[in-house]
C-alpha cells in the first residue's frame, strides 16, 4: 500500500527514504486494522450480550432463550473481527508478498478456530433444544454430539495444518490410512462407547432417570447423564458412580423401569411359622375365627362346605384321622389374604399369592407375595412395614407362633427353670 501524495512529501522532510516511508506507513496501517477489528469485536460482542438477550426474552419461546444460555451470539460475534482482518490485511499488505501471504495464512486459521467455537456451541444449543423435548428422555443423544464435537475439532485440526503446509486437505486425509490402527488405540474407549450408546438407545435398554443397579460398580440408584465414554449415576447416599458405558453392554445391570412404569412394586417376604402350633381347629376356635370380620363370610361357607361333604361321607366331624376339618394355619392364610385384598395400597389387578414354602429347619415359611399401588421407595416400604406389623401382631390370635432361633437370653431363662444340682458328696 503506497502512501498519499501528503504523506509522501512528510516523509521526505524528516528525511526518511521511500522504502522506510513504505513501512513505516504499512505497520501503522497494520496497527489501524488490528484496532479497527478490536473496536468491531468489542462492539459486536456488546450487541451479542447487552441487546440481543433483553429482546430474545420477550418472546414466549424458550428456545431462543437456549441458544443465549449457550453464548452462540457471543461466540458470532467474533466472526466480525476476523471479516475485518480478511478484508483489510491483504490491501495494507499489498506491497509485502511474504507478509500478505502470512496474514492470509493467519486469518484463514483464525476464521477456521471462529467457525469450530461457534458450530460448537450451535451443537450445544441444539442438543439443550432436544432436550426440552420428551423424546430425549427415551432417546438420549449426548454421546452423538459428543461424537460430532469430536469430528469437528478433528477435521478442523487436518483444516488448519493444511493453510500451514499449504497443502489441500485431501493430501492430509489420504495420508490418515496408514494411522488407522494408531488411532483406533487412541480413540479406543470412544468408538466402544460410541456402539454401546447406540445399542443401549436402539434397543432402549437405558434412559436418563432410570434406576439401575450394577453392583459391581457400586451402583445403585437413578442415571443422571448417559455421554460418549461413560454413564453417571446418582446413588440412593448421594453418591455419584461412574460406570464406562460400553460395560452396560458386555456386563449386566438391573433396570427398574419395568417397576416404575408398572402399575404396582412387588412386596415378597415370609413369616415362618413355628410348626409345633400347627393344629385343627377346636369348636371354640372356630366361633372366635368367626367372629373375624375379614374372614366371617370365609368362615360360613367353609363350615357349610365342610359340613356337606362329611355328612355325604357319613363321617362324624370331630373324627379327626377321616373328616376335613379346618386347620388354624389354613385360617390364618385366608385371613392373610382376605386383609390384604381389603388393603387400599395393594393391587389386587397383578400377582396376587398368599403361599406356603417348603418348611424348613426355621419352620414353614408363609411368603405374601403382592404389589403395593405406591411405588415411591419411602412409602412402599412403610406400606410393606405396616401390612407385616399387622400380621405379626395378629398371629397369636390363630394359637400361632413365628419362629425365631433362640438366643442367649432364651438360653439363660431356660437354665433359671431347670432344678438346682443336688450338691456333690463329699469323699
Amino acid at each position: 500500500m503506497t502512501p498519499p501524495a501528503f504523506l509522501q512529501e512528510w516523509f521526505s522532510n524528516l528525511s526518511f527514504s521511500n522504502h522506510s516511508a513504505a513501512l513505516i506507513f504499512t505497520v501503522i496501517a497494520v496497527a489501524v486494522v488490528l484496532l479497527l477489528s478490536y473496536g468491531s469485536l468489542a462492539i459486536s460482542r456488546r450487541i451479542a450480550r447487552k441487546v440481543i438477550p433483553p429482546l430474545l426474552q420477550r418472546t414466549r419461546n424458550q428456545w431462543d432463550d437456549i441458544f443465549v444460555k449457550e453464548n452462540v451470539f457471543t461466540r458470532l460475534a467474533m466472526v466480525v473481527p476476523v471479516l475485518v482482518m480478511q478484508i483489510f490485511f491483504p490491501v495494507v499488505l499489498a506491497n509485502y508478498p511474504g507478509a500478505q501471504t502470512f496474514a492470509e495464512k493467519l486469518t484463514q486459521i483464525l476464521f477456521i478456530i471462529v467457525a469450530v467455537i461457534v458450530i460448537d456451541a450451535l451443537f450445544s444449543a441444539l442438543h439443550g433444544i432436544y432436550q426440552t423435548l420428551k423424546v430425549s428422555s427415551e432417546i438420549p443423544l449426548t454421546g452423538s454430539v459428543q461424537v460430532l464435537k469430536i469430528l469437528l475439532f478433528f477435521i478442523s485440526t487436518v483444516l488448519v495444518i493444511s493453510v500451514i503446509f499449504d497443502r489441500t486437505p485431501v493430501y492430509f486425509f489420504s495420508g490418515l490410512g496408514a494411522m488407522t490402527a494408531v488411532l483406533l488405540l487412541i480413540f479406543k474407549d470412544p468408538i466402544l462407547g460410541f456402539v454401546a450408546g447406540v445399542q443401549l438407545i436402539s434397543n432402549r435398554m437405558l434412559k436418563q432417570g432410570d434406576w439401575i443397579e450394577m453392583p459391581k460398580y457400586g451402583a445403585d440408584g437413578d442415571v443422571l447423564e448417559i455421554t460418549l465414554t461413560t454413564v453417571k449415576v446418582r446413588n440412593w447416599d448421594n453418591t455419584i458412580s461412574t460406570i464406562p458405558t460400553y460395560a452396560l453392554i458386555t456386563d449386566s445391570f438391573k433396570n427398574w423401569r419395568g417397576m416404575q412404569e408398572s402399575g404396582g412394586r412387588r412386596i415378597k417376604r415370609a413369616i415362618c411359622i413355628d410348626m409345633n402350633t400347627i393344629r385343627f381347629c377346636t369348636a371354640q376356635m372356630l366361633s372366635r375365627f368367626a367372629a373375624m370380620h375379614p374372614i366371617a363370610e370365609y368362615m360360613q361357607r367353609k363350615n357349610e362346605e365342610l359340613a356337606q361333604h362329611n355328612a355325604a361321607q357319613g363321617i362324624a366331624a370331630d373324627d379327626a384321622a377321616n373328616a376335613r376339618r379346618l386347620t388354624n394355619i389354613g385360617t390364618f392364610r385366608a385371613y392373610v389374604r382376605a386383609y390384604l385384598q381389603n388393603h387400599p395400597l395393594i393391587n389386587t389387578n397383578m400377582t396376587f399369592l398368599v403361599r406356603q414354602l417348603a418348611p424348613t429347619e426355621h419352620g414353614l415359611p408363609l411368603e405374601i407375595y403382592v404389589f403395593c399401588k405406591d411405588k415411591a421407595w419411602a412409602n412402599y416400604e412403610a406400606v410393606q412395614s405396616d401390612i407385616f406389623d399387622h400380621l405379626l401382631a395378629i398371629i397369636p390370635e390363630f394359637d400361632l407362633k413365628v419362629f425365631q432361633t433362640p438366643s442367649g437370653s432364651d438360653m439363660h431363662q431356660l437354665t433359671e427353670r431347670l432344678p438346682a444340682a443336688p450338691p456333690a458328696a463329699k469323699a
